[in-house]
């Protein structure tokens, strides 16, 4: 299932880049998520991501172990794309 991840970076994890990204990028791999693509942002959050994640419960992981860590927040919101919003509009 596709999610969109809008992130932010604490001040912390902002001066720990290099650690940050070779771990979350370890974690993601172990939780059977792909990163179809990353945008640094200018805003309320810092990056966004399109992600394909084997179920919320792996972003739901995701999401904590990156607090935990202390580099900043995920928020992780389903994506669907035009099949799916079709299907749901026939339905509704």
């Amino acid at each position: 299932m596709k999610f969109v991840i809008l992130g932010t970076v604490s001040a912390e994890g902002a001066g720990r880049s290099e650690d940050r990204g070779k771990r979350a990028a370890a974690k993601v791999k172990e939780l059977g998520i792909t990163v179809e693509s990353m945008h640094y942002t200018q805003g309320p959050v810092d990056f966004v991501e399109v992600v394909d994640a084997p179920s919320g419960e792996a972003m739901l992981a995701l999401s904590l172990w990156y607090a935990k860590q202390g580099y900043g927040k995920l928020q992780s919101l389903p994506a669907y794309d035009r099949d799916a919003m079709a299907r749901a509009e026939s339905r509704a």
